[in-house]
C-alpha cells in the first residue's frame, strides 16, 4: 500500500481569508481563540512580532491595522471537506485525519499510479487540483496513513523517496520524528521532555509498560499504527449528491464586490467537487442570506437567490466566476449580505473534452457558446441577438432578430464538409436600417464624393405584391476606389413610369 498525507499547516487562517471583503485585503491577519490569545497568524502579522498564544490587547498593541478573526472549528471542517473531495478525483480510499480539529487528509493511492502515470505525475496533479482552494500543503508518502500523515506534519520534502515504498525505511525515517507528532505526545509533551524524550526513537527505547502505564496505551498504539506493527482502522469519504456549502462573510457586504470575493471560494468547492464526481456542472444557485435589523420590512426578503444555467456544462472556475460577476452586477441587493451559500444538483456525467494544440470545430463552437453567455449574463437574454432567415426575398424582411440561444450555439453539429459558395450573387450581412439615397453624377452613383464602379449585377427582385409591399428593383455590387464593397439597387417603379429610378444603398460587405 501507499499512502500519501496531505497537512494543512494554515487551515484555519486559509479558511478565514475569504470571508474578508476588498476593505481587508493586504491586511495582516491573525486568529483568536474564546481566551482571546492568538492561536494563528499570516507572515505579514508574524513579521512585526504576532505570535500565537500572545493576548488580544498585545497584538492590536503591536500592530493596529491587524484584522482579528474567531477561530471557527466548523468553519475549518468546511475547507477541509472541500480538499478532501478534490482528493477523491484520484482514488476512492480518502479518509480525513481523525480527531476533534483535524488538518489533514489521508490518500491511498497504490491503485492509482499506473493510471496517472507513475507517483510523481500524481502528485503534480494533486497539487494543481488543490491549487484553486488556497492552501498551504504539506505532502509525504509513506506505506502507512499514519506514518504518512506524521511525515506530512513534521517535513515538507518528503513527498518521495526511500521511504514511500518500504517500511523499513519508514520505520528508520520515524525515529528521527520528534515525539510531539502523535497526538498523544502532543498532550504529554511537557512530561516527555522532562524525561529527556525528544524523538520517537527515545521512546521505543523505554519500556513499553512503563510507558503505558504512566501515558496511556494511546501513545504506544499510535507509535505501532505508524511504524506498520498494528492495524489501522479508517472510515472512507463519501462524495454527496447534492453540493451545499456556506461561508459567513466577516462583514457585511453591501455591493456584489464584496459578495463576489466570498463566492469564489465557494465556488472553487464547488468545481472540486463536480472534478471528484468526474462530471460537469450545468447549474447551480448562489444565495444570499440578508441582515436581520435591516428586514424590519415586509417586502425584504430573508434571503435572495441567483440561479445560473449554463449553455453547455463546464467544471472551469474561471469561467463560473466570469458568469457569476456579470450576473451579480446586475443584482441589486435588497438589503446587506451576512452568510453565502451555494447548491448545486445538476451535474452532468463526463469529462470536458480535452484541449486541442489547434482550433477546431469544436473548440471554436465552445468558444461562441461562452461569449454569447458572457455577453447574456452582462446585458441580458432580450439584449443579445441573432439573425433567423426568413423565407422572404426582400432584404428588409429576409431576417429576423431573435434572443440567441446559447445552449443551441453549444450543441450545434458542425457540418461535415465545407459548403461551396453558391453561384447566385452573394448579399452582405450589414444592411442598413433604411436605404441611402446616392448622388448621382451622368448615370453614375457617387458615395462619399467619390464614384462607384459597378462590378456584379443586376439581381433582379420583384415580389411584394400579395400583402401591398411591392418590390421591384436591380440590384448590384459595387466597389469604391480604395477597394470596399457596397451593395446598392436601383428601383424600377418609377421607370416603369417613364421616370428615373436614382440609387440607393442598401448594405456594405465586410
Amino acid at each position: 500500500m501507499l499512502w500519501i498525507g496531505l497537512h494543512l499547516p494554515q487551515l484555519s487562517l486559509e479558511a478565514f481569508v475569504p470571508t474578508l471583503g476588498p476593505a481587508e485585503a493586504g491586511r495582516p491577519v491573525a486568529l483568536v481563540d474564546g481566551h482571546h490569545c492568538i492561536v494563528q497568524a499570516d507572515a505579514a502579522a508574524l513579521a512585526h512580532g504576532v505570535r500565537p498564544g500572545i493576548q488580544r490587547a498585545t497584538a492590536l498593541a503591536l500592530l493596529p491595522d491587524l484584522v482579528l478573526g474567531q477561530a471557527d472549528a466548523w468553519r475549518d471542517a468546511q475547507a477541509l471537506r472541500a480538499v478532501a473531495h478534490a482528493a477523491l478525483a484520484f482514488t476512492p480510499s480518502v479518509a480525513l485525519e481523525p480527531g476533534p480539529q483535524p488538518t489533514g487528509v489521508r490518500l491511498e493511492v497504490q491503485a492509482s499510479l499506473r493510471y496517472f502515470g507513475g507517483l510523481a505525475a500524481l502528485l503534480g496533479r494533486l497539487r494543481q487540483t488543490l491549487q484553486p482552494l488556497g492552501h498551504r500543503l504539506q505532502l509525504a508518502t509513506a506505506p502507512t496513513a499514519l506514518g504518512a500523515a506524521l511525515l506530512a506534519r513534521w517535513r515538507d520534502d518528503l513527498a518521495q523517496g526511500p521511504h514511500s515504498s518500504g517500511v523499513d525505511a519508514l520505520r528508520h525515517l520515524l525515529d528521527e520524528a520528534p515525539v510531539w507528532l502523535l497526538g498523544p505526545g502532543r498532550e504529554h509533551w511537557q512530561a516527555l521532555q522532562g524525561m529527556g524524550l525528544h524523538t520517537l526513537a527515545d521512546l521505543r527505547a523505554l519500556p513499553r509498560s512503563g510507558l503505558a502505564r504512566r501515558f496511556g496505551a494511546e501513545l504506544l498504539q499510535a507509535l505501532d499504527r505508524a511504524r506498520g506493527d498494528a492495524p489501522e482502522p479508517h472510515r472512507w469519504l463519501a462524495l454527496p449528491p447534492r453540493f451545499d456549502s456556506r461561508l459567513e462573510l466577516f462583514a457585511r457586504a453591501d455591493t456584489s464586490a464584496q459578495v463576489l470575493t466570498g463566492a469564489q471560494a465557494l465556488l472553487a468547492r464547488l468545481v472540486a467537487w463536480a472534478q471528484a464526481r468526474h462530471g460537469r456542472i450545468a447549474r447551480f444557485t448562489l444565495c444570499m442570506h440578508h441582515e436581520r435589523r435591516h428586514r424590519g420590512d415586509d417586502s425584504v426578503p430573508a434571503r435572495s437567490t441567483l440561479e445560473i444555467a449554463l449553455a453547455e456544462p463546464a467544471a472551469d472556475a474561471a469561467h463560473l466566476q466570469q458568469l457569476l460577476a456579470e450576473r451579480l452586477a446586475r443584482l441589486p441587493l435588497p438589503a446587506p449580505a451576512l452568510e453565502l451559500s451555494l447548491q448545486c444538483d445538476a451535474l452532468v456525467a463526463g469529462t470536458p473534452p480535452n484541449a486541442e494544440l489547434f482550433p477546431s470545430r469544436t473548440s471554436e463552437r465552445t468558444g461562441l457558446a461562452r461569449l454569447v453567455e458572457r455577453l447574456q449574463a452582462r446585458l441580458g437574454r432580450e439584449q443579445v441577438c441573432r439573425l433567423r432567415a426568413i423565407e422572404d426575398h426582400r432584404p428588409e424582411r429576409a431576417t429576423r432578430a431573435e434572443p440567441a440561444d446559447a445552449a443551441a450555439v453549444a450543441s450545434a453539429a458542425p457540418p461535415s464538409a465545407p459548403s461551396a459558395l453558391p453561384e447566385t450573387i452573394l448579399r452582405p450581412v450589414w444592411l442598413l436600417p433604411e436605404p441611402q439615397p446616392l448622388a448621382e453624377h451622368a448615370g453614375v452613383p457617387w458615395l462619399d464624393g467619390q464614384p462607384l464602379l459597378l462590378l456584379a449585377g443586376p439581381e433582379r427582385i420583384e415580389t411584394g405584391w400579395w400583402d401591398d409591399d411591392l418590390v421591384l428593383r436591380d440590384y448590384f455590387i459595387a466597389g469604391l476606389p480604395d477597394g470596399a464593397l457596397v451593395w446598392l439597387f436601383c428601383p424600377r417603379e418609377p421607370m416603369l413610369h417613364g421616370q428615373g429610378g436614382g440609387w440607393f444603398l442598401q448594405g456594405r460587405f465586410g
